[in-house]
């Protein structure tokens, strides 16, 4: 079952026609302009194909829902997981072994006998 994040939508909030060009683009995390130039370029060597599939795409593919991302670093993120979830995946694992291992240095730190944390405390109380 795909997420909702992972779903390829039209995106009509940046559309020229029907959206379908710009959904992409969202989706892949290429600039718009370069897949309409790519869209340009292929209709003009197989027009019988491409046209119809454009049409047909655009009514086929649901409208991207408004409140779908937040904020554009969460967009990044879900185009990163579209394009290579394995990658993502052990981005998120290195980032949580850091700080695992930066929790593990802390509590070191203070659980270990430390003679000046410990005349400090006691100077305190």
């Amino acid at each position: 079952m795909n997420s909702p994040r992972t779903t390829l939508y039209r995106d009509k909030q940046n559309a020229k026609l029907l959206g379908v060009c710009s959904g992409i683009a969202d989706y892949t995390g290429v600039n718009v302009l370069w897949v309409r130039l790519g869209f340009l370029l292929l209709l003009v060597t197989i027009a019988p194909i491409l046209l119809p599939a454009y049409f047909i795409a655009g009514m086929l593919l649901n409208k991207k829902p408004a409140h779908l991302y937040t904020d554009p670093e969460e967009q990044k993120y879900w185009q990163r997981v579209r394009q290579s979830p394995k990658r993502t995946a052990r981005e998120i694992r290195g980032k949580f072994r850091d700080i695992d291992r930066r929790l593990a240095d802390v509590e070191t730190y203070y659980v270990t006998n430390n003679p000046r944390l410990s005349a400090e405390i006691e100077r305190l109380r």
